[in-house]
């Protein structure tokens, strides 16, 4: 794991978090909706942690290295 992407898993941690903490703080509040803003925050977290555990990195299937090695 990159530097780069340790930050971005760092970053989508606290975002995640940040966004939980924003959606049921408003449901405590006795809003049967919870925030917008909270689950922006979610989605945007939840991209980020994707990408800093690699998961966007391109593997080719076995199918394409053989493609390719001919």
């Amino acid at each position: 794991m990159t530097v780069n992407e340790s930050i971005a898993l760092a970053i989508g941690a606290a975002l995640v978090a940040a966004g939980a903490m924003l959606v049921f703080r408003r449901r405590r509040e006795g809003s049967s909706r919870g925030s917008q803003g909270g689950v922006i925050l979610l989605l945007i977290g939840a991209m980020a942690v994707v990408y800093g555990l690699g998961l966007t990195k391109y593997r080719p299937s076995p199918f394409e290295l053989e493609a390719m090695g001919q």
